[in-house]
């Protein structure tokens, strides 16, 4: 198996030349290949109109071991030494190694059965190139994602970004895990996914200097 430095590096650089031929283009991404979108974007944010970032890349840098009661959560190797990637991702001031980041987790979780998020130590180094993309974040209630789907919120705020989060449960849409497309309400998550996207590319359209 290909490491995740390799893996992201030769999909962001298989990505960029596809935007650059398709663009300007709506990007979905689901689980492992969040990442990979989000790097392409970093490259090309003029040509994202918006990205939908379907229970990817997260939690931020360290991956979460789920384990029993009552402690639930453990922390695993770090896995996104850039916060959300693992290979280097714009940021102001920017951060060229991995040892230009630092981190720190909270002390206490933001409630039961949350796990507690690592963010940037402040002054919090901004994504300044994905901030100017309408990002939407979509989680399913019953997913493994749920415990944590708050923890990439926090950090992209944190990095300057204003993502919009899509949590399913919330919304009124129940029992959904990980693989969301393959079950019975799936067309229910995409017409919330479509009107936020129809929503956004209108609003930029509309906006001053557009044309």
């Amino acid at each position: 198996m290909q490491k995740p430095e390799v893996t992201q590096a030769l999909n962001r650089d298989a990505l960029v030349p596809l935007i650059d031929k398709l663009g300007p283009i709506v990007l979905m991404t689901h689980s492992q290949s969040g990442s990979y979108g989000l790097l392409a974007a970093d490259q090309r944010p003029s040509s994202i109109q918006a990205l939908l970032h379907v229970e990817g890349s997260a939690p931020p840098v360290h991956d979460i071991e789920m384990l029993g009661a009552p402690d639930w959560f453990r922390d695993a190797a770090v896995s996104r030494p850039w916060g959300l990637t693992a290979i280097p991702i714009t940021y102001a001031p920017a951060a060229p190694n991995a040892s230009d980041m630092a981190f720190e987790q909270q002390e206490k979780a933001d409630g039961p059965g949350l796990a507690k998020c690592w963010l940037q130590k402040a002054p919090a180094k901004q994504l300044v190139n994905l901030a100017k993309i309408p990002i939407a974040v979509v989680h399913g209630e019953a997913s493994f994602y749920a415990p944590y789907a708050h923890c990439l919120i926090k950090y992209m705020e944190q990095a300057g970004l204003h993502p919009t989060w899509l949590n399913l449960g919330a919304m009124g849409i129940h029992g959904n895990g990980h693989m969301m497309m393959l079950e019975k309400n799936s067309d229910q998550i995409a017409d919330v996914m479509e009107k936020w996207v129809s929503k956004v590319v209108a609003e930029k359209a509309a906006a001053p200097g557009s044309r």
